[in-house]
């Protein structure tokens, strides 16, 4: 699937559908300095965009850049955290919420659905929806 985008002055830019959030952020980057580029190219010369408006695009997108780095850094700490909260629970009880599933963690992973705790008994605890901690 793409996109296609026109511009006032007539000028399509296309973008292929991202695969993942960071392919998106990419794809939005080059999209942003192609319709950046194509909208300074094609500007009439005796009417030029408003400068104080071009900063503030430049500006905007500046943020967005800057938000998209953080929100990298920010799943990179939490990625630290579940390790340490994972690397915690190891030889704990652990038990759901309802009380169903309970036993001895001998390992957590930490997948896609966040972590799961497997037990002595060989069950699994998915942590994500809550769980309780006792010793063991």
């Amino acid at each position: 699937m793409t996109n296609t985008i026109t511009s006032l002055t007539g000028s399509t830019t296309t973008a292929s559908q991202p695969a993942s959030a960071a392919d998106k952020a990419n794809i939005d980057y080059d999209s942003f300095l192609k319709l950046f580029m194509a909208q300074m190219k094609d500007q009439d010369p005796t009417k030029p965009n408003d400068p104080t408006a071009t900063l503030s695009q430049l500006a905007s997108f500046s943020n967005v850049e800057q938000s998209i780095k953080l929100n990298e850094k920010l799943d990179s700490m939490l990625s630290v955290s579940n390790a340490t909260l994972a690397s915690g629970l190891v030889g704990k009880a652990v038990s759901s919420l309802d009380g169903a599933v309970s036993g001895i963690a001998v390992s957590v992973a930490s997948g896609a659905n966040g972590l799961e705790a497997t037990l002595k008994d060989g069950r699994t605890l998915s942590l994500g929806a809550g769980y309780r901690i006792g010793a063991a």
